[in-house]
């Protein structure tokens, strides 16, 4: 296959990486640790902590984990946790006692994380108090043995009460620690750890660093492994597709908005962040645009990732006109389509152009990114260093320059299939290593890859996947709903919502119904936002619900 996107390179991106100088992420954050103990790595509501700060904070986490609980190498625990100075000693506290991350969103339902939590056998977690409720609905249905309870405070120099409201715009009554039969306070783990001495463990590329969970190209959440080969390498594809650009910056200073539980988050501002020695600057709400806006106007930032819809609020929020934009370097937009009149407002504004890149969680996630110091054209870009793309028609062979079919991607930074589910695997992987993604673009002929079509059923709301199949199973089991169908229809804030379309056997069943069902049962982003009831739905000759056909109305 000729690679001709080689050709479009900017002058002095090589077509492979170099060799990565970490074996694992851990290698990755003990360097980091070394190199740079004085320097500030992650601050939230006015409190840093520095590389040396986290070094300490993290070992304390790994000896409690190893030493206190006993937990063994290649054992699962799950955080879930907003974007808190919490987050990172957790992550690196795992990783240091050799064990695997399990991310969990900390708005999901009591279904939702019954669901990862089985699937994953994750031992314990780590939860902020204000959304342990939900854990308590489900955790005798999982294998989770101990709990580690955080309230927003516990790394703040503020007092506690101070800002609760301002840094949580979901907040429910924290549950305590002492309702949990097995279950310690973060700050006692902390005490705890520190005494013990930790038993290194031995980590390398084919270790298991994360079970990222996703809908994949179809169906219910899965676990995709991501090695540490997958993500240390992306981390190594991400600076070298960088180039130069923060040669004259003393430190690199990412504002963090996007969750880190995200794998856009996790590896473009969290990992690489850390690998470059540079600062995360953690938004909890970002949400609050007043907050945000000021927040970061105290800050001399250089790498600024987003959604459309992050950018697009943020640029309509007052306190905009006071962030100084003149250090920032890199604004990459991901997760959904950057519309061109946001991205032509923010170059405006900012001076900066967003670039588009690609990716999924299967991908750890960089797979294709726009040219640093590019202009915004509506392509996705390029295939990164170290990365093939290939554009193949329905019988998995490939097509030629500029033919419209599904985006196949092979790489270091594909991951090694889907936790316990090998069929699954098999569904979107094609001979030699290429994952199939389900989405539908072209590559012209000078390398730039097109997206022409979203993966066929799947709704991206705020940049998250929302797939059809979970949310219909949902709604079904509501008494009087026959059947149901889920599209996705745009949405100026978000890009898409989700619509439903349900059949009813008793007609006294009401939208409201349908919508306080979602709201117990489907995280914020995926219930519907629409409505509408039908005598019957469209259906192919074999009984199939035509998502299609609706979505074509």
């Amino acid at each position: 296959m000729e690679k001709v996107w080689l050709k479009s390179y900017p002058e002095g991106i090589p077509e492979e990486i170099p060799t990565p100088p970490w074996r694992s992420i851990r290698d990755l954050f003990e360097h980091s640790f070394a190199s740079y103990p004085d320097r500030p790595a992650y601050t939230n509501m006015g409190t840093t902590l520095t590389y040396g700060d986290l070094n300490h904070q993290s070992m304390k986490v790994a000896c409690f984990l190893q030493k206190t609980l006993g937990l063994t190498r290649g054992e699962r625990v799950a955080i879930m946790l907003p974007n808190i100075l919490q987050y990172p000693v957790a992550m690196c506290g795992i990783f240091r006692a050799g064990l695997v991350v399990v991310n969990v969103n900390p708005l999901y339902t009591a279904r939702e994380l019954k669901h990862q939590l089985k699937d994953s056998g994750a031992r314990a977690i780590v939860i902020l108090e204000n959304f342990a409720h939900i854990l308590e609905e489900v955790i005798g249905d999982t294998d989770i043995d101990h709990v580690v309870t955080t309230g927003i405070g516990d790394l703040l120099s503020w007092p506690k009460g101070a800002f609760m409201n301002l840094a949580l715009r979901y907040v429910k009554k924290a549950v305590p620690s002492y309702r949990f039969a097995n279950s310690t306070p973060f700050r006692k783990a902390l005490k705890q750890g520190a005494g013990e001495k930790l038993d290194v463990v031995d980590l390398g590329y084919a270790d298991i660093a994360y079970l990222q969970y996703t809908g994949g190209t179809t169906g219910v959440s899965k676990g995709a492994m991501l090695s540490h080969r997958n993500m240390v390498c992306n981390v190594q594809q991400t600076i070298t597709w960088q180039g130069d650009v923060y040669d004259d910056v003393d430190q690199v200073i990412a504002i963090t908005a996007l969750p880190l539980y995200h794998i856009f988050s996790l590896e473009g501002n969290c990992l690489t962040g850390m690998a470059l020695g540079g600062e995360n600057v953690l938004i909890t709400n970002p949400r609050d645009f007043e907050g945000f806006a000021k927040e970061i106007a105290r800050f001399k930032f250089n790498l600024f990732t987003g959604v459309n819809t992050i950018f697009a609020s943020l640029m309509n929020t007052p306190s905009f006109a006071d962030i100084d934009f003149s250090h920032l370097r890199v604004a990459i937009g991901g997760g959904m389509a950057v519309q061109p009149a946001i991205a032509k407002d923010w170059k405006q504004k900012t001076g900066q152009p967003i670039l588009q890149g690609y990716g999924l969680t299967e991908t750890s996630p960089v797979a294709i990114c726009c040219k640093v110091r590019s202009d915004f054209t509506g392509t996705i870009g390029l295939p990164v260093p170290s990365t093939d793309v290939m554009i193949v028609g329905d019988d998995g062979n490939a097509l030629a320059l500029g033919e419209v079919g599904e985006i196949c991607i092979k790489g270091p930074q594909v991951m090694e299939g889907y936790w316990q589910r090998p069929k699954e695997t098999a569904d979107v992987m094609l001979p030699g290593g290429w994952l199939r993604t389900g989405d539908i673009g072209r590559m012209d002929e000078d390398g730039f890859v097109w997206i022409e079509d979203r993966k066929k059923d799947m709704i991206l709301v705020s940049g998250f996947n929302v797939y059809p199949n979970e949310i219909e199973n949902v709604i079904v089991e509501l008494d009087g709903i026959l059947e149901a169908a889920a599209i996705g229809v745009a949405d100026e804030r978000s890009g898409e919502a989700v619509k439903i379309f349900a059949v009813r056997t008793d007609a006294s069943v009401t939208e409201q119904d349908i919508l306080d069902h979602c709201r117990e049962n489907l995280t914020g982003y995926k219930r519907p936002k629409h409505v509408e009831f039908r005598d019957d739905l469209p259906k192919t000759n074999v009984g199939k619900i035509l998502r299609r056909a609706l979505r074509d109305e």
